[in-house]
């Protein structure tokens, strides 16, 4: 058994490695950045070790600082949990030169599938069904342009070194290819050091159906079921379930020998995840799943697995890293009712998802589920890592037993001031068409309105109203605009919750759930957060012109391409600057025709949030 270990990962996926490294009573090792020295998984590993700044190509992604910190602790081995290092080759041999035992998969096979293209032809010759498309060697524009027009709009473009959702765009039509492609190769470039991209078709009803396979280093190799990832936005996902929703017995197990065979033919050793992409048009059909590809490394989903199986997987990967049999073989791996996972991220639904950073001041987590998270109150959501706060799981003995758990967990969710999806969540949980499961990685899309609050509930009003004025101080009448001496027991009430200057009427038996924090007073109201108050009788409602033609940044971030110049005619719709956070490139765009009439950033400069950027005046003014 390994004696000690060192977590190469921060936050959520370090504090799980440490309980279960504990419980087997290994002796844990935290690496931590500047941002990060903090947060409870520092606190709660046996010794931690300052390896850096806070962004990470100067921390966490720092080769030479990881290693020296396990001479120095003397580690036994190195996790390198998801994300940064976990399926970096290149780090997996050093760890091994070092003499370090890897928790992970082998080099070879990290390179046979860290590359989409060679993956996928590695799937064909084993006999593994992939997605038509192209993966060939010429990058030239024209080619790629010409290969996509072969395989036929819509199609993906794919980075070959990509993954969780970086380096990915979809192009409906040839006149967008090249700015798509572009767009594709620069983020690619940024987050891999590989611009290289393959050509996918685009499924119109897709389904994301993944396998979990485990393997030892003995020759054993098995799977412990599916999971459905088909929730998505901007292919990245939201909630995650297990089993797959509408997938026979028949077809999860040609599924699932798919995935053993593929791991063995890389000789694969560790936690891995095959994932395919389904036709889901005409239902989970065994001729239409697809390999897509494979994730060399524990997946952040993982939990529902383990809900529905029982295992748990750390402790699994330890074991094998430890040259040890599997714990279980494939008739001993049993399947017992059905998880979710929800994404709980620092994102604000309802101003296009853009991530919100700052301090966690209000942060209640419900109790009646699992819950991994790597904060806690008090700490700080930055924009040098991804936003996730927390991954809500549920498990119930069926489908929908384990939603409603999910739906009531996720409006029970306290989070302030930071943003917060905690309100979709719940709202997707409840929606019928999740609960039919009626489901392709398009639902987002195609249902984002109706699940995105952008203004507070009836309830949520009357709730601030009643509880305004409880607290009204002086004369109770102050707030009672609407009184009425022989009107009905209900009073109107003038209240400012969020943006919005509304009526509420005070009712009995209204149960609010408030916080205050500092001079602010917050309802909280199925997941969503609503700073609420009693507006002054000057104040008056800001708004935003139409025609304001002042551009801010969204988020504090990097601009890393500037499109216009000062003195440009632009249209309505076109790109001005494009600006990068967490990883992701957000693009600002004209508001309206006009001229650009003031430039004040350029590529490379960092900027804050509702910072001016860009000035734009119509032509007539």
């Amino acid at each position: 058994m390994i004696e000690s270990l060192l977590i190469a990962n921060r936050g959520e996926i370090a504090r799980r490695i440490i309980r279960t490294a504990k419980m087997l009573g290994i002796r844990t090792i935290a690496v931590y950045s500047e941002a990060d020295a903090g947060l409870p998984f520092v606190r709660e590993a046996d010794e931690a070790i300052a390896i850096g700044p806070s962004p990470a190509r100067e921390s966490y992604l720092s080769q030479t600082r990881i290693l020296e910190a396990a001479r120095k602790t003397g580690a036994a081995a190195i996790h390198p949990g998801y994300g940064f290092l976990s399926e970096n080759a290149g780090f997996a041999e050093a760890v091994e030169k070092a003499g370090i035992i890897w928790v992970g998969a082998p080099p070879g096979a990290i390179r046979a599938m860290g590359l989409k293209d060679a993956a996928k032809e590695l799937m064909q010759a084993a006999g593994v069904p992939v997605t038509p498309g192209y993966i060939g060697a010429d990058q030239s524009d024209e080619r790629l342009a010409s290969e996509a027009e072969a395989t036929g709009y819509p199609v993906l473009i794919k980075a070959v070194a990509g993954g969780g959702g970086k380096g990915m765009r979809r192009v409906d039509r040839p006149e967008d290819f090249a700015e798509l492609l572009a767009s594709c190769r620069r983020e690619a470039a940024a987050a891999f050091g590989d611009d290289r991209v393959l050509i996918e078709r685009y499924i119109a009803n897709p389904r994301h159906i993944e396998v979990q396979v485990f393997a030892d280093k003995l020759g054993n190799c098995v799977h412990l079921f599916e999971r459905d990832c088909s929730l998505q936005r901007r292919h990245q996902k939201v909630i995650e379930e297990a089993p797959a929703p509408g997938l026979d017995a028949a077809t999860r197990a040609a599924t699932c020998d798919a995935a053993v065979k593929a791991a063995r033919a890389v000789n694969y050793v560790g936690a891995g995840t095959i994932e395919f992409i389904a036709d889901a048009s005409e239902g989970l059909r065994e001729d239409r799943i697809w390999f897509m590809e494979m994730n060399t490394r524990l997946q952040v989903e993982h939990p529902v697995t383990e809900a529905i199986t029982g295992e748990d997987l750390v402790l699994w990967q330890l074991k094998v890293a430890g040259g040890e049999p599997l714990p279980k073989m494939q008739d001993e791996i049993a399947m017992n009712g059905w998880a979710f996972e929800a994404r709980l991220y620092a994102e604000n639904p309802a101003a296009g998802y853009l991530p919100s950073t700052g301090r966690l001041e209000h942060l209640s987590l419900p109790e009646s589920v699992r819950v991994d998270s790597g904060v806690e109150q008090g700490d700080d959501i930055t924009a040098f890592y991804d936003p996730m706060i927390a991954k809500i799981i549920a498990h119930g003995p069926n489908r929908e037993a384990g939603l409603s758990k999910l739906a009531a967990a996720c409006a029970g969710i306290e989070v302030w001031p930071v943003k917060s999806n905690a309100g979709l969540l719940a709202r997707i949980a409840v929606d019928p068409d999740f609960r039919a499961a009626r489901i392709d990685t398009g639902f987002l899309d195609r249902h984002g309105d109706s699940l995105v609050a952008t203004e507070p509930s009836e309830i949520a009003i009357d709730t601030a109203a009643t509880v305004l004025s409880r607290n009204t101080d002086g004369d109770p009448w102050t707030a009672l605009a609407g009184f009425r001496i022989a009107g009905a027991d209900d009073k109107r009430v003038r209240i400012r919750i969020g943006e919005h200057l509304l009526w509420g009427k005070t009712r009995r038996g209204l149960e609010a759930n408030t916080v205050t924090i500092g001079e602010t007073t917050v309802l909280f109201d199925a997941g969503n957060a609503w700073p609420i108050s009693l507006p002054v009788a000057s104040e008056i409602e800001a708004s935003q012109g139409a025609g304001d033609g002042a551009i801010l940044s969204p988020m504090p971030g990097l601009v890393i391409s500037v499109d216009v110049a000062e003195g440009d005619r632009v249209t309505k719709g076109d790109r001005l600057l494009t600006v990068e956070a967490m990883k992701m490139e957000h693009s600002l765009r004209a508001p309206f025709d006009g001229i650009v009439e003031k430039l004040q950033v350029s590529s490379g400069i960092r900027v804050s949030e509702n910072q001016l950027v860009v000035s734009i005046v119509k032509e007539q003014d």
